[in-house]
Formats: C-alpha cells, sequence, structure tokens
C-alpha cells in the first residue's frame, strides 16, 4: 500500500491564500513549541509538589500519585481520537479548542479547595493536552514545505524530548520561592501566549475524507491505552499480581487485540491502518521513540533519588543537574536533520541509539559516591547527544509513514509511542533499580537493630531517613544504603546498555529507509535545472 496518496480532498486557510512565507512559518514554529511546552511542562511538573499537596488536602500519597498519574493517562488514551477529529474538523480549531480547555482547567487546579476538585482539573487538562500535542505536530507536517520540515520537526522533537526536564526545573524553583500553586502560573502564561500566537499566524487544515469517523476503533484504542497504562503506572504501587493490576491487563491486551483486528477489518476506512506497521519507517520510528523515551524517563527514576539521597542535595539543584542532558538533546535535535540528509536516517539514528548506549555503560562504569556528580556527567552528556540524534529522523519516519490526510493521526501515534515509552521506562527501570537495592543492602545491615534495617530495605530515601534517628549505627547505616544503590544503579543501566545495544543492531539492518540522501539528490538536480 502506497503512503504518499494524496488526500481525496484537502481543505487549507492559509493567513493569505497561499504558503507561508519564511516569517510565518518561523511564527508557526513558535507557537506550536509553546503550546507543546505547556503540555510538556505539566506532565512532570507536580512531581515535586508531592509533599505539599498531601500536606495540603490531607491526601494520602495513592491520591497524590493519582493526581499525577491520571492527567498521563488522560492524555494517552484520548490522543489517537482526538488527533484523527483534528484532521477533519481543522486543526487549527481543535488547537485552539484545547489550548482554552487546558488553560481554564490549569487556573481550576491552581485554585482547587480539595483533592476531588484537582483530579477534575487533571483530567480536563489531560483532554485538553489531548488535543494540543498532535496536532502541534500534524500542523508542523502538512504546514511546512518538505525542504523546512525535518529542521522544525528536528526543534518539536527537542522541546518534546528536553521540554519536560526544563519544566520540572522551573516547577522546583517556583516551589522553592513561592507556593506550589504557582505551579499552574507557568502553564496558564504559555497557553495564552500560544493562543495569541496561533490565533494570529497558525493557517488551518483539514482533510476530508469520503469514510465515516471510526467510531469504535477510537472508543477500543481508548480502553486500550487506558488498560495498558494504568498496568504500568500502577503495578508497582498495587503489586504486578495484584487483581486491579491482572484485571486492567486483560483489559488493555483484549481491547488492543480487539483494536488490530477492528483496524483490518475497515482496512482504508480505518483510525489507524495497522497494515503500515510493516514498513520500515513506522515501524523503525516507533520502536525506537518507545524505547528512547522508555530509557530517559527511567534514568530520570534512578538520577533523583541519587542526587537527593546519595549526594543530599534539594529538589531545585537535582533538577538544575539534569539540564546538562536536556539542553544537549535539545540542540542536537535541531541539527539532527542536517546529519540526516548527509548520512541517510537509518545511519544517523543507529549512531544516536549506539551513543545512548555508551552514555549508559559510562554511568554504569563511573558511578560512584564519593566521586558524586562528575562521574556520571560525561555519560549524560552522551546520552543526551544520543537521544538528539535518534528522536528527530524518528519523528520523521513515523509522519512520514501516513498520507497527508492523516497527519493528526500520525502524530498522536508518535506521542502515544512517547507516552507509553516513558510509563514502561519507569516501570521497568525503577523495579530494576528497587530489586538492586534490596539485594545488595541485605549483605549490609549485620548489626543494624532490626526495626531499623527493615526500614532501610524499603529504599534509599528510607535508609536515610532512619539514619537520622539510627544512633552509632546511622553512618554504617547511610553507607550501606548509599552503596547499595549504586549497586541497584548499575543493574539499570546495564539493562538499559543492553536494550539499547539490540534497538540499535535492529535499526541498522531493519531501520527506515535512507529516503534523505535521494530527496537531497532530486532537491539539488531540481535546483540546478531551474537555475539553467
Amino acid at each position: 500500500m502506497s503512503t504518499n496518496q494524496p488526500p481525496q480532498v484537502t481543505a487549507a486557510e492559509g493567513s493569505g491564500g497561499g504558503a507561508p512565507d519564511t516569517r510565518q512559518l518561523r511564527a508557526i514554529l513558535i507557537a506550536v513549541s509553546i503550546a507543546l511546552m505547556a503540555v510538556i511542562a505539566s506532565v512532570s511538573g507536580l512531581n515535586v509538589a508531592q509533599t505539599h499537596m498531601a500536606v495540603e488536602f490531607g491526601a494520602s500519597q495513592n491520591t497524590v500519585l493519582w493526581i499525577i498519574n491520571i492527567y498521563t493517562l488522560a492524555l494517552a488514551a484520548l490522543l489517537l481520537p482526538l488527533g484523527a477529529v483534528g484532521d477533519r474538523l481543522g486543526r487549527k480549531p481543535i488547537l485552539i479548542a484545547g489550548l482554552g480547555v487546558f488553560g481554564a482547567a490549569s487556573v481550576v487546579a491552581g485554585l482547587a479547595p480539595s483533592a476531588e476538585v484537582m483530579l477534575a482539573a487533571r483530567v480536563a487538562s489531560g483532554i485538553g493536552a489531548a488535543m494540543i500535542m498532535p496536532i502541534t505536530l500534524a500542523v508542523i507536517t502538512s504546514t511546512f514545505p518538505e525542504e523546512r520540515r525535518g529542521k522544525a520537526i528536528g526543534v518539536w522533537t527537542g522541546v518534546a524530548g528536553g521540554g519536560g526536564i526544563l519544566g520540572m526545573f522551573l516547577s522546583a524553583l517556583l516551589v522553592d520561592v513561592a507556593d506550589w500553586r504557582w505551579l499552574f502560573v507557568l502553564p496558564v502564561v504559555l497557553v495564552l501566549v500560544a493562543l495569541a500566537m496561533t490565533l494570529r499566524s497558525v493557517p488551518n487544515s483539514r482533510e476530508t475524507s469520503a469514510h465515516r469517523f471510526d467510531t469504535v476503533g477510537a472508543l477500543v484504542s481508548t480502553v486500550a491505552v487506558i488498560g495498558l497504562i494504568f498496568v504500568l503506572q500502577e503495578g508497582p504501587e498495587r503489586g504486578w499480581t495484584a487483581p486491579a493490576t491482572l484485571l486492567s491487563l486483560a483489559v488493555g491486551l483484549i481491547a488492543a487485540i480487539g483494536f488490530v483486528a477492528w483496524e483490518l477489518h475497515r482496512r482504508d476506512a480505518s483510525l489507524l491502518d495497522v497494515r503500515l506497521f510493516r514498513e520500515r519507517g513506522l515501524a523503525g520510528g516507533s520502536i525506537t521513540l518507545l524505547v528512547v523515551f522508555g530509557v530517559q524517563a527511567g534514568i530520570a527514576v534512578v538520577l533523583f533519588p541519587f542526587f537527593q539521597a546519595v549526594l543530599g542535595w534539594s529538589g531545585l539543584l537535582s533538577t538544575v543537574a539534569l539540564m546538562p542532558m536536556a539542553v544537549m538533546m535539545m540542540m542536537i535535535s535541531g541539527l539532527a536533520p542536517k546529519l540526516a540528509a548527509r548520512i541517510g536516517s537509518r545511519p544517523t539514528m543507529a549512531v544516536g541509539i549506539a551513543l545512548a548506549g555508551v552514555g549508559l555503560a559510562l554511568m554504569a562504569l563511573f558511578v560512584s559516591v564519593d566521586g558524586g556528580y562528575l562521574t556520571i556527567l560525561p555519560g549524560m552528556l552522551a546520552m543526551g547527544i544520543g537521544m538528539g540524534l535518534s528522536m528527530t529522523p524518528s519523528t520523521e519516519a513515523i509522519t512520514g509513514s501516513l498520507p497527508r490526510e492523516k497527519q493528526g493521526v500520525a502524530s498522536a501515534l508518535n506521542d502515544v509511542t512517547r507516552e507509553f515509552g516513558t510509563a514502561l521506562g519507569v516501570a521497568l527501570l525503577g523495579a530494576l533499580l528497587a530489586n538492586g537495592y534490596r539485594s545488595a543492602i541485605d549483605g549490609r545491615l549485620s548489626g543494624i537493630p532490626q526495626g531499623t534495617a527493615d526500614t532501610a530495605r524499603e529504599g534509599v530515601a528510607n535508609a536515610v531517613e532512619a539514619a537520622g534517628s539510627a544512633g552509632p549505627h546511622a553512618q554504617d547505616l547511610l553507607h550501606a544504603a548509599q552503596q547499595s544503590f549504586v549497586d541497584g544503579w548499575q543493574h539499570a543501566m546495564w539493562a538499559g546498555v543492553a536494550v539499547m545495544g539490540v534497538l540499535s543492531v535492529y535499526i541498522a539492518f531493519r531501520g527506515p529507509k535512507n529516503t534523505a540522501l535521494a530527496v537531497a539528490g532530486e532537491t539539488e538536480a531540481t535546483e540546478a535545472v531551474a537555475a539553467r
């Protein structure tokens, strides 16, 4: 099946009736990047305010985690359906509506008097984010000419990859200098700026299909995503064999299988043509994003307790420590399209994945309690470069595999893959770290009172807290916990290295076809003919 077929009917409304000029393209890119930043920053921003919310609302830790996770759950579940709706109804009005819903929900969250109101506001924020996120990328792929699209996607992926860390830093700063409710000022300001720029600069585009909207596919995909994301979020907390976890897994898997079967039945009228996964571009790009974002999210789970419990840093300083990796990732994401145009998408992705694996290996080999931050900084920088190189061509491979009239769906698929990867990485690398820590500390607790030792086994943060009341055993307990964390760290890192190694080999042999060189050659030939 050809993936480059033209849409049956395409309606586009530019601001001037023609193709956007350079100035308008720049304004469009800034507008969608700011909108995306608002969404990404809200994913991780509340993590720094867990204790504050628990105290102010009198809420349990489980309720606080739901306030954080329900946003991601709503966002991931509705990405595909709302991306498809944007293709049909118009991308600009859906983006405007999403910004309105997201901004209003953020205001309500900032003023929420109770945990229940906060939960409702976070669900509404997730719905608004699901309207914004796929549309931002779809606007780029449907508006930018081919010769500029790669660079624009590079900027988008840089914001998507590094925006979470930047948002976490700004959130930690606000919590430290003001109040946790000020966390919602940032997304509201970003929304207002993005809304003003969208109304002024972003052209509308929509695609008219001869087929009815795939309502069944939309509903089944929503159930599948909710079930599977719930398992990844709640499995570590409730237990992987808990009834709720197993039930959610069964529902998610049945719905996912049902979605594939239904989409194969609908064929050209489907929400997502799953037959396209036979092609290297869509399969390779999706797998790469799944793994890369999974490793990135899992590494954050490992790094924060290292900074805070092992090195004794504050939340703000810990977030600042992540900035070199985020900045490197965002810079390289913008340069990746140029490299892909020279050597091809597949080699660029393979090199990026290999570099990310090298970064993990460096952190596993050289991490130490005494050496502190400098022992892991080279690995963080290598990871930032590797992820920046791999994300942009992966995103281009996904959006380039679906036809123009399905760009909202293509963008949503890109985002769903990222969300699944993030949840999977946190669950798996977090579990490896916890298991490695518990296995290592068991042999280091001899002479420690039983009650204190049991507390220390729960995690490095618990051990650090218990050391404060451990009397003469305090220093031994602290040393045992910190060294055991490093052991668990190394288990998680080497697992990441293995995954990256397998992915690098897969992409090298089965990655997207190297179309960039051919396109560049055709462009140069066209320009030469025109010059004559």
